[in-house]
């Protein structure tokens, strides 16, 4: 039995857009920001700062030897940050409806910079705040390891108490999805295009049916 939702934030709950921050770096004058700023996994000082392994000054530090130009640390930051495009506000009225009826949480791939700034901000659109749509949040700068490493599928685990036999993980990876899938998560894939609302009425008017038949 589904007892809990662990959803991935960004191409599930947040609308993303690979191009325009890679854009928006190389207008800085970075050469390598499409081979560094990748769709579901960072590589470079992304990759670190998403791993908790670098602080934001050594991130910018490392970013602005990069970069042909000189550039403030706030022009990297806003160039960075246009990876995330929004939420959508019907989004977050699916999660609070979700939470209603299960335990909610949050297990994303991020960094620090985003989180503190406009991943925060987006979630205030209906007065509430972040903490106000999920049960518990586990990001990979906290946990220090990326998905899909499975180390952090545990961590998760352990964190936010949930069993994976009980937990139905939503993100748009399929690599992601496959690594929860064999730790015993139940998965599914968020592709672009599809609202995760959608799919849990679909998953969930199937296992009724399921139950049905037995």
């Amino acid at each position: 039995m589904i007892r809990n939702l662990l959803f991935d934030l960004g191409g599930v709950i947040m609308d993303i857009e690979r191009m325009r921050a890679v854009r928006a770096l190389q207008a800085l004058g970075m050469k390598q920001a499409d081979k560094v700023l990748g769709e579901y996994a960072q590589s470079g000082p992304f990759g670190d700062l998403e791993s908790g392994l670098i602080t934001p000054d050594e991130f910018h530090k490392r970013m602005a030897s990069m970069i042909d130009s000189n550039v403030s640390y706030d022009e990297i930051d806003r160039a960075f940050v246009k990876f995330l495009v929004g939420i959508p506000r019907h989004r977050l009225e699916s999660l609070r409806h979700w939470r209603t009826k299960y335990k909610v949480y949050l297990l994303s791939n991020t960094n620090i910079i985003m989180w503190e700034s406009e991943i925060k901000r987006q979630f205030t659109q209906e007065g509430f705040t972040i903490n106000d749509y999920f049960d518990g949040i586990v990001t990979s700068f906290e946990a220090k390891v990326m998905k899909p490493d499975p180390a952090i599928f545990k961590y998760a685990e352990r964190q936010l108490g949930i069993v994976p036999e009980e937990t139905l993980f939503l993100d748009d990876s399929e690599a992601n999805c496959e690594a929860a899938r064999r730790l015993g998560w139940h998965a599914e894939c968020v592709h672009p295009g599809v609202e995760f609302n959608d799919i849990l009425l679909r998953y969930f008017d199937k296992e009724s049916c399921r139950h049905n038949d037995d």
